[in-house]
């Protein structure tokens, strides 16, 4: 595996609260209002993570969640990554990121700020995230944009919002969004409960393929649209060839394997950072994990084509990127 002759990972994914200001039916993480979990890593704890993955020189820290920006000490364990010269990306939904705080990371080596949008309407938008504001969604990511932060643009296909893919990519680069980021629904988390009202037709990914592709020409050169590996499958058939350079962190300092399997590698709270990518290497190569990862591709996939639903010990289903690692 090339990862053995890594002395750290290249990027450390940090799932860095469940708590969120919304319920989102396509989310996930089953993050939500109220959702933070009693054992999150502290303020304390986080910033002692932070300062190891700093002096590792790990290059690149992906903040996500939930709600990254509801966490208090987010910021400062930000700069502490920030001042050390790791370049940072932070998942938002736009709905509540404050002035003080875009303002902040405009000081930092942001790679970028990635804003859900997931409709070009009112209508679609609300009704995959109840309560939640377009516009807001989209004044936020004005004021990434004339704050000079790198925007991503991120869209979760269902059948409720594939009509108005095409207007969403067209108004991300408009916002002058670098990258519109997309992949297939993942059978994971709230959506996997919603999958039966959620999941497009196969002819519905079809056209959305189609589409992708016919947009990834047209705007070549002036924003990436990236959607690939569209579907789960491609993506664990590509980490059972080569396992991916990256730590993944849940809030409460566990290290998994994989994103989708429930296999734990460390524990920050006792593992030094070092000891969890040693840790995690081993497991990459483990008959454990192997024959999960084959499991899933040759059992579950071909019947959830578009993903599949697993959770950690405790019933939480976990957050997968995409682009990353």
């Amino acid at each position: 595996m090339r990862i053995d002759s890594f002395g750290a990972p290249l990027m450390v994914s940090w799932h860095f609260t469940q708590e969120c200001d919304l319920a989102c039916l396509h989310c996930c993480t089953d993050s939500g209002p109220g959702g933070r979990l009693p054992d999150e890593l502290s303020a304390d704890e986080a910033l002692g993570v932070a300062e190891q993955i700093a002096a590792a020189e790990v290059p690149y820290v992906l903040f996500g969640g939930g709600e990254p920006a509801a966490v208090p000490h987010f910021l400062a364990t930000a700069e502490v990554l920030g001042h050390a010269g790791v370049y940072l990306k932070v998942e938002t939904n736009g709905q509540r990121l404050k002035d003080q705080t875009i303002a902040r990371l405009a000081s930092l080596p942001v790679r970028s700020v990635q804003v859900s949008l997931d409709g070009a309407t009112q209508q679609a938008y609300g009704r995959l995230r109840p309560g939640a504001c377009l516009q807001a969604a989209v004044d936020t990511c004005r004021r990434v944009r004339d704050a000079g932060l790198p925007l991503e643009v991120t869209f979760v296909p269902t059948r409720f919002n594939l009509g108005e893919a095409d207007a969403v990519m067209d108004r991300a680069l408009d916002l002058g969004a670098f990258r519109f980021n997309t992949g297939a629904l993942m059978r994971l988390g709230r959506a996997a409960r919603s999958w039966d009202a959620l999941e497009p037709s196969s002819q519905d990914y079809g056209e959305f393929l189609r589409l992708l592709g016919r947009k990834e020409r047209e705007l070549a050169g002036r924003m990436e649209v990236c959607y690939r590996p569209f579907h789960l499958r491609q993506g664990l058939e590509e980490w059972l060839h080569e396992p991916p350079g990256t730590l993944s962190v849940q809030a409460d300092g566990k290290v998994m394997v994989s994103a989708v399997l429930p296999l734990f590698c460390a524990d920050l709270r006792q593992d030094s950072l070092a000891q969890a990518w040693d840790m995690y290497r081993s497991a990459c190569g483990s008959a454990d994990a192997v024959d999960a990862l084959k499991a899933l591709i040759c059992n579950d996939l071909p019947r959830q084509d578009a993903g599949l639903g697993v959770g950690d010990r405790n019933g939480r289903a976990q957050h997968c990127d995409r682009c990353e690692g």
